[in-house]
């Protein structure tokens, strides 16, 4: 079991707080970039889990501490499955598609150096949706992703 130290004065004080920060830094907006893989039932069952566990095993080989690696559910891009967005700072987020382990280790060494893997980008912007406001863009030579109001009425084409 751990021994407790006690604090004593005020720099012991700053020097937990120095040491808990080094540990949560990713946690506050200490991070560089920040890759979210969806894993939505859909995303699991295509490889969500390899992709996420590929990314993971890169960053920690290549120590980098600046880089949020974080996981949420659908965001329905079903047919894109296993996706991932890349959001990097004062960039557009970037939502990559179909992909697998050697993959996002291209897409994870193309973002480190402050590029876009375009063969796996599937949408640039905030929400698919935002390509009928032409607030974002379909992936290149990619039609624009349906919005979630066009689908409902059954006009899935973009």
């Amino acid at each position: 079991m751990a021994e407790t130290k006690k604090i004593r004065s005020l720099q012991d004080i700053i020097a937990i707080r120095e040491e808990a920060q080094k540990k949560t830094a990713l946690r506050e907006d200490g991070y560089r970039m920040c890759f979210t893989v969806h894993m939505g039932t859909c995303g699991i069952a295509s490889g969500a889990r390899d992709v996420v566990n590929a990314l993971a095993e890169e960053l920690e080989k290549a120590g980098r501490t600046d880089v949020r690696l974080t996981t949420s559910g659908c965001i329905g891009a079903c047919e894109h499955e296993p996706v991932m967005t890349v959001e990097t700072l004062g960039g557009q987020p970037v939502l990559y598609g179909h992909l697998d382990g050697a993959k996002v280790r291209e897409v994870l060494r193309q973002a480190l150096a402050g590029k876009a893997a375009n063969a796996y980008v599937v949408y640039m912007g905030s929400e698919p949706s935002d390509a009928e406001s032409g607030a974002g863009s379909a992936a290149p030579s990619q039609p624009a992703a349906p919005s979630a109001r066009a689908r409902k009425h059954g006009r899935g084409e973009a």
